[in-house]
């Protein structure tokens, strides 16, 4: 159906990575993995990232997920 736009939503599971990506200069991509999917308030997950440290990430159109079956 023209003007039609279909939005589809990735979801991701405890184990697969998510990667941000920056164009904001001197900052660098972003890499963590899935330790928890809390689905309160609106998907979200807690990330325990590359450099050790976890938080809760609400993920933006600059975040993609790596599913663990696409290794």
């Amino acid at each position: 159906m023209p003007g039609k736009v279909e939005v589809v939503t990735v979801r991701a599971a405890v184990g697969d990575k998510i990667v941000v990506e920056t164009e904001s200069v001197g900052r660098t991509r972003r890499r963590g993995e899935v330790l928890e999917v809390l689905l309160t308030g609106g998907e979200h997950y807690r990330v325990r990232w590359d450099d050790g440290h976890e938080s809760l990430m609400f993920p933006g159109p600059d975040a993609r997920i790596v599913h663990v079956d696409e290794d």
